[in-house]
């Protein structure tokens, strides 16, 4: 039996999962948590072997979530699920130990074939995302600027966004206000821009905004 707890900060989302789940075979939902921070109490708690992982939630959200649940659970299969099926949110996932990606546009069963495939060892990415990423060299729109943020950047560039503070970032982080600001200032120098509003108008110009709340 494979245990799976379920991470979204939408009830309705979460509901969803589990009537999908518990009527397959084989796998036993352990669990539901709201946010990242729910996320990480559950996995020390319930020792699930898959996690499924909202990508955005409120809070540090699902990319800190998933480094801290595997620093708990090393051998936990977490897969990232998000309506975004672009960079750069797969690979940050996937660098931080995400063992699978999933689109909330796939069907169902994909969900159920991911569950299985990191459960006997290996990556899976949903078809479409896939598709999108290999077309990518090729594609004549611009790549997302993000891109060449860091894991850590990354997360703090969303929290920006969400309109934290250096001090509120730096609590939920564990790193010093001071530490916030110079990633802040390193993801400006980067995106070539000046402040936390240029910040929020470039990620609505390259879609991290426009389904954030439902993904």
């Amino acid at each position: 039996m494979i245990k799976v707890l379920i991470v979204d900060d939408h009830q309705m989302v979460r509901f969803g999962t589990r009537r999908l789940l518990e009527d397959e075979s084989g796998l036993q939902i352990v669990g539901e948590a709201s946010s990242g921070e729910e996320a990480i109490e559950a996995v020390d708690a319930l020792n699930p072997q898959v996690v499924l992982m909202d990508v955005q939630m409120p809070g540090i959200g699902g990319l800190e979530a998933t480094r801290r649940c595997l620093r708990i659970a090393p051998d936990v299969k977490v897969i990232a699920l998000s309506m975004h099926d672009g960079e750069p949110f797969p690979s940050k996932l996937f660098e931080a130990g995400a063992k699978g990606y999933v689109s909330k546009r796939s069907d169902p069963e994909e969900l159920i074939l991911a569950i299985r495939k990191v459960m006997a060892g290996q990556r899976y990415i949903s078809t479409d995302i896939a598709q999108n990423l290999a077309l990518r060299p090729f594609a004549e729109v611009q790549q997302s600027p993000f891109e060449q943020l860091s894991g850590r950047e990354m997360q703090i560039a969303l929290m920006v966004i969400r309109g934290m503070g250096a001090a509120e970032m730096g609590k939920k982080l564990i790193l010093s206000p001071k530490t916030v600001n110079s990633y802040r200032y390193r993801i400006f120098e980067k995106l070539d821009i000046k402040n936390d509003v240029e910040l929020t108008k470039l990620a609505i110009q390259h879609g991290l905004l426009e389904t954030e709340s439902v993904a």
